[in-house]
């Protein structure tokens, strides 16, 4: 399989917890690393079928109504929150340099930046690094099992899909106690994401469950061994 730029990877990774676009009718033999390919399939036509009919129109929408500098600062919100689980997952992981910098970009975003409205952190060079639970068990030597389709979460292994809990408990809404509150925090946090991601659906070709698990499992790797990969997946 032909590598493809990491950040694009990362953005199909994501664009697939949200799709399960179209499906071929017949199904491929399952391989080693996908032996519930059946229920992965039908899983991910589901999935699709509720991002055509309620996330992928309403992140349509919400970018037809919402200037770019308030989309932009609304994304960035969520990532400044997300920065506290990258800090974690680096300290879990033993990286002091990336974690120093993950809290540095935490108080400048969060005081200068208007609580991550803007990004004064990338700003002055301070790189954000994406890290989450599942990567840790990787680091940490746990292996990844099979691949599996989430319902309404999208592609993951049995490894990141139990890294899903620890990383819950460190997002804006786990930290409100409003249930109401809570949930229009995930709702609008669910079509940003999506928003962010319209314009990467057109690097997906050929037999989409295919490439969208080859995507997945290929970003998943690179990003447990920081780029230290080889060039076939």
């Amino acid at each position: 399989m032909r590598v493809i730029g990491a950040s694009w990877i990362q953005r199909l990774s994501l664009l697939v917890a949200c799709t399960g676009l179209l499906l071929p009718p017949a199904l491929a033999q399952a391989s080693e690393e996908d032996p519930w390919q059946g229920f992965n399939r039908f899983m991910f036509r589901i999935n699709h079928n509720v991002d055509t009919y309620t996330l992928k129109p309403l992140a349509k929408g919400y970018q037809a109504v919402t200037p770019q500098f308030l989309e932009d600062g609304v994304h960035n919100v969520f990532r400044n929150i997300g920065d506290v689980g990258n800090l974690a997952n680096n300290l879990l992981q033993g990286k002091l340099h990336d974690a120093g910098v993950d809290s540095s970009r935490l108080i400048f975003n969060t005081t200068f930046g208007l609580l991550g409205f803007f990004d004064v952190g990338s700003a002055m060079g301070l790189q954000r690094s994406g890290e989450d639970f599942g990567q840790t068990m990787g680091v940490w030597g746990v292996n990844s099992g099979p691949y599996v389709i989430l319902p309404l979460l999208g592609p993951s292994t049995v490894r990141d899909a139990f890294g899903r809990v620890p990383d819950s408990m460190l997002t804006a809404p786990a930290s409100i106690g409003h249930v109401p509150t809570a949930n229009v925090v995930r709702g609008v946090e669910a079509v940003d994401i999506r928003a962010n991601l319209l314009s990467a659906e057109r690097l997906i070709s050929g037999d989409k469950y295919t490439f969208v698990r080859n995507a997945y499992l290929q970003n998943r790797e690179f990003k447990v061994r920081d780029g230290d990969v080889e060039d076939d997946f």
